[in-house]
């Protein structure tokens, strides 16, 4: 119990600089291609407080760490225009793409910071991807390299999960700027129903026993942790 507990007070707050990081940089995005709607009402910092869902960012991912399921959550959106987008269909897709893009360059600045704070006895690779809490070779907890391995591993699950084509993820939005203009409205449309989509595929994964996100998500979450902790590897043999 005092693991999960240490477990969830390590993971909340890497996920809520996870979050942060990815609806900023869909706000900076947006910004740069010509929609300063994010930056105007004040969303464009790095302080959470503005970002944070007291369901989505506090509440679910809490409770999942305790209860050890898949730990997810969500910020408030950053309001996007897309009619104000320099070039809407194609803005849009950067845009979208910018937040998961932010959580793989966070998990490749924790994965270097990983290799140099690792104590002497860290396992890399698929053994270290099943810990729970790191410890050095006399056993002693290590709060900052479990943070950073979290770290890795929560941003690199947020961004393979975003770009689920499925409304209202990321990945929506950059297929519906690859479907031709005819199908566009429909996916649209779509995509305004798409929160209770994701609700009914995670009750049905709970209820039928589907387990979609492990079967679908995991697999190739975990390989990409690997080739980060590769990298740690690399930046641990050089000092």
């Amino acid at each position: 119990m005092v693991d999960t507990l240490i477990l969830a007070l390590v993971l909340i707050p890497c996920l809520v600089v996870a979050i942060v990081f990815h609806e900023v940089a869909h706000g900076y995005a947006a910004k740069r291609l010509g929609d300063p709607t994010a930056s105007n009402l004040g969303r464009l910092t790095l302080n959470p407080i503005p970002h944070v869902d007291p369901v989505g960012t506090l509440l679910v991912p809490g409770v999942l760490a305790l209860l050890g399921g898949p730990v997810f959550g969500w910020a408030k959106p950053v309001p996007v225009n897309k009619r104000r987008l320099d070039n809407p269909r194609y803005g849009m897709m950067a845009v979208a793409a910018a937040g998961p893009a932010s959580n793989f360059v966070i998990a490749f600045v924790a994965a270097i910071l990983f290799g140099l704070f690792a104590p002497d006895g860290a396992t890399f690779g698929s053994t270290a991807s099943s810990a729970m809490l790191i410890e050095d070779a006399a056993g002693d907890f290590r709060p900052l390299t479990t943070m950073l391995f979290y770290m890795i591993l929560l941003n690199v699950f947020l961004g393979m999960f975003n770009l689920l084509p499925i409304p209202p993820f990321d990945g929506s939005h950059i297929v519906g700027g690859l479907l031709p203009r005819s199908m566009q409205a429909g996916w649209e449309k779509l995509q305004q129903i798409g929160m209770f989509l994701l609700i009914a595929l995670i009750v049905a994964s709970w209820v039928f026993g589907t387990g979609w996100i492990a079967q679908v998500v995991m697999p190739p979450v975990m390989w990409a942790v690997e080739q980060y902790l590769t990298v740690a590897e690399g930046v641990a043999g050089l000092l």
